[in-house]
């Protein structure tokens, strides 16, 4: 069994920074991702980071610049770094995982989620 778990969340104000972790327990094996997604009440989940199995990460524009996201393979945890919140960033984040996912930023390409965490940016 996968599971994954998320933390992190919380609220500040515009400018500030918070860092999300997602625990991973089970392993996911051949060519996989894994990364974030985040959705607000009546909106569709939108893709915000994800990273490969081999390292490469990918970035919906509107945080690029602004979130990092990075993995600790000995941990087996997901991070990811929220600099220069804004308060469009408000959302609920979900971490997610799947094997062989053709569309990254698809949410129903994944078949592990996250409980998710709350993220509120006050203007």
């Amino acid at each position: 069994q996968v599971q994954l778990v998320e933390s992190g969340g919380g609220s500040v104000q515009a400018g500030g920074s918070l860092r999300l972790s997602c625990v991973v327990s089970g392993y996911i094996d051949g060519t996989h991702c894994t990364g974030w997604f985040r959705q607000v009440p009546g909106k569709e989940r939108e893709g915000v980071a994800f990273i490969d199995s081999d390292g490469v990460t990918h970035y919906r524009d509107s945080v690029k610049g602004r979130f990092t996201i990075s993995k600790d393979n000995a941990k087996n945890i997901v991070y990811l770094q929220m600099n220069s919140l804004q308060h469009e960033d408000t959302a609920m984040y979900y971490c997610a995982a799947g094997r062989y996912v053709a569309d990254r930023f698809q949410a129903n390409e994944y078949s592990y989620w996250g409980q998710g965490t709350q993220v509120t940016v006050s203007s």
